[in-house]
This record gives C-alpha cells, sequence and structure tokens, in this order.
C-alpha cells in the first residue's frame, strides 16, 4: 500500500509545480530575454552609428548611439504593451464566451 501513494503524490507534486520553481524559472526566462534584447540592440545600434571604429566615440556616434537606444527602447516598450492588450482582450472574449 505505501508504494501506491508514492507515485500518485509525485504525480500530484509535477502537476502543480512547486511555486518557488516556476518562480524561479519566469526570472530565468525573462533574463534570458533581456539579454537578447541587449544583444539585438548593439548589433542594431553598431551596424548604423559606427562607420569607422576607434579609440573614441566621435559625438556624432554617440548621439546615434542614444538615439538609436532610445528608440529601440520605446519599440520594445510599444510592442510588449500592445501584446499585453491583446492577451487582456483575448482572455476577456474566451471569458464571456464561456457564460
Amino acid at each position: 500500500q505505501h508504494r501506491k501513494s508514492a507515485p500518485s503524490t509525485a504525480g500530484g507534486g509535477l502537476g502543480g509545480a512547486d511555486p518557488q520553481l516556476q518562480r524561479f524559472i519566469e526570472v530565468e526566462t525573462q533574463k534570458q530575454r533581456f539579454q537578447q534584447l541587449v544583444h539585438q540592440m548593439t548589433e542594431l545600434c553598431w551596424e548604423k552609428c559606427m562607420d569607422k571604429p576607434g579609440p573614441k566615440l566621435d559625438s556624432r556616434a554617440e548621439t546615434c548611439f542614444v538615439n538609436c537606444v532610445e528608440r529601440f527602447i520605446d519599440t520594445s516598450q510599444f510592442i510588449l504593451n500592445r501584446l499585453e492588450q491583446t492577451q487582456k482582450s483575448k482572455s476577456a472574449f474566451s471569458e464571456s464566451l464561456s457564460d
């Protein structure tokens, strides 16, 4: 009898995964997304702003980098907000269907 109860608790434990583990995975996923964004932004802005790499950034390149990073952040924020709104309206729509 002892053997029967062990697998069912293990199965149940997997179904409702440990909240701490879920939180850890969420945080790690966000970190990974952030690193990807930074990588994309660096690549994009480097291509756009660096004509001739040298020991120092000239003021034109510096201004270009600042503008590029700000536009990239604005765009990313806009896309995230749109996705959130889309998710919210989808869930509201599916809730109204289920009523």
